[in-house]
């Protein structure tokens, strides 16, 4: 016998706390194009290297043009996301399973000299017969040949980058379509073979009617939440289109952000305001900004990147984007009255000084607000919100609804304040604004920061039974910084 169980006199149960949910990132950019590369299943791929966009787009795509300027800034944003725009109908397309690299040895087909599949494209069933890879050289030549067996009513391709045999319809819209590939009747079935059943593992994606702007980042909003900023990368977008997605993300929940460039002249003429940058300036955006570039329609991106690689975390690591570069943007030459043009309409610019430096001015949204300012605002607010989410959700016990609870949620909003005064967000000054708890307007922030929740016992009985929490107040001093001197020099002989 073993004996007794020591549990009988020590009984230790141990528990894991739930791991804590993360914080958003507030460098992700999003690059919405409408190169048919990436399907409307998919809608979204994430990118982290110029070289793996390359290899997607090709080196002439405006998704790689604009990709190109992103990860150009210095230091360099380490995380893009380009997402598919169905600016004109798109076909319906059939990839194929990704084959091992034992399944894409080439003696595998070229043994195959009287091969047969069945595929319905766009709902007609094409019966394939009689194929023979046997002159085919690489996988392109065998994809060629099916080609041929289709007799036009769709394309085959390779995919080297993903290692699979794509087949795309001839037509486009909604009843563009290819099926998942059955056996063929009589000689060698090759459809498994080409990973195109259903059983392979590939994917059949319908074509789709012409879709707005607006409603391509709707679908990609919803595809993907991890995204923050986002820019157009197609050349010449309508102003409607514009000014549609602006209001959607001014008022999306998650917060995001929207980069427009504009090359239309008439931004930088003062007789005119029916330009991009004077309709988002009429409409007050806080989460849209406007930059100028007459040399590239993609130059909100680099602006965008220079923002994105502000750690929150670190000490003293927030910048304004004033006097800030944009590699591989030129530099505008202006004149007075067209630089003083464009701050009127809010317009941010690279431009050329005559010190022979260029830089970035004035790194302002539609609204006037300083695009650092609001990035760092949504940033706080999402630190407060996952904080103190994390502090309900991680507890092992309750938090109490007694000032002694209330106060766990104080100490951690302060915890998240207090990174904001780290980082350079926030800062020591003045409160100017409204009184409340133990603060006036006129007292000095000596923290840069005050917080404030009533007594449990101030609340009525509704919200005690519904279990809430007082209501926290908050004032924060922004940092600021400084965009323009003057001194003064007086000399006496």
């Amino acid at each position: 016998m073993a004996g007794l169980s020591v549990s009988d006199l020590v009984s230790v149960q141990v528990s894991l706390s739930p791991t804590a949910a993360a914080t958003r990132s507030f460098g992700t950019l999003l690059l919405l194009g409408a190169s048919p590369v990436i399907d409307t299943f998919q809608r979204i791929r994430q990118y982290s290297t110029l070289i793996s966009v390359a290899n997607d787009f090709g080196t002439s795509a405006p998704e790689y043009l604009a990709a190109s300027l992103f990860f150009a800034q210095s230091p360099q944003p380490s995380s893009l996301y380009v997402g598919r725009w169905a600016q004109s109908a798109s076909s319906g397309v059939l990839h194929g399973a990704t084959l091992t690299v034992a399944q894409q040895a080439l003696t595998n087909f070229t043994a195959i000299t009287n091969g047969s599949a069945s595929i319905t494209v766009d709902g007609t069933t094409r019966a394939l017969t009689g194929l023979s890879f046997a002159a085919a050289t690489n996988l392109n030549g065998v994809a060629s040949v099916l080609q041929t067996a289709l007799a036009g009513a769709a394309t085959v391709v390779w995919n080297a980058v993903y290692g699979r045999f794509d087949v795309t319809s001839g037509t486009t819209g909604i009843a563009s379509s290819v099926a998942f590939a059955t056996a063929g009747s009589g000689g060698t079935d090759i459809s498994n073979l080409l990973g195109l059943r259903s059983t392979s593992g590939g994917t059949s994606v319908a074509g789709i009617a012409p879709e707005s702007m607006l409603a391509a980042v709707q679908a990609l909003a919803a595809a993907s939440g991890n995204w923050y900023g986002l820019v157009i990368a197609y050349p010449t977008p309508a102003s409607a289109d514009i000014v549609a997605v602006a209001g959607y993300i001014e008022a999306s929940n998650p917060q995001r952000f929207f980069g427009v460039t504009t090359q239309d002249v008439n931004a930088i003429d003062p007789t005119q305001n029916g330009d991009i940058a004077s309709q988002l300036q009429a409409l007050g955006y806080n989460h849209t900004f406007v930059q100028y570039s007459s040399s590239s329609p993609y130059a909100a991106a680099s602006l965008f990147a220079r923002q994105a690689t502000v750690d929150f975390t670190a000490n003293n690591s927030t910048i304004t984007l004033m006097y800030k570069t944009e590699p591989g943007i030129a530099a505008e030459t202006l004149t007075e009255t067209q630089a003083t043009t464009l701050k009127g309409k809010n317009c941010n610019v690279f431009v050329a000084y005559n010190n022979a430096t260029a830089i970035i001015q004035w790194g302002v949204c539609a609204s006037g607000q300083y695009i650092d300012t609001i990035v760092g605002v949504d940033w706080l607010q999402n630190n407060v919100q996952t904080a103190v989410f994390n502090l309900l959700y991680t507890s092992t016990t309750k938090v109490p609804q007694t000032d002694a609870g209330v106060n766990q949620i104080v100490t951690t909003v302060e915890a998240s304040l207090e990174a904001a005064v780290r980082d350079g967000l926030a800062g020591p000054g003045v409160w100017t604004g409204p009184a409340f708890g133990a603060i006036v307007s006129g007292q000095t922030l000596s923290k840069g920061y005050y917080v404030y929740a009533p007594p449990v016992a101030s609340q009525s009985s509704a919200d005690r039974a519904a279990r809430k929490s007082p209501t926290i107040q908050c004032a924060l001093k922004l940092g600021g910084a400084i965009h323009t001197a003057n001194v003064m020099i007086n000399v006496n002989q």
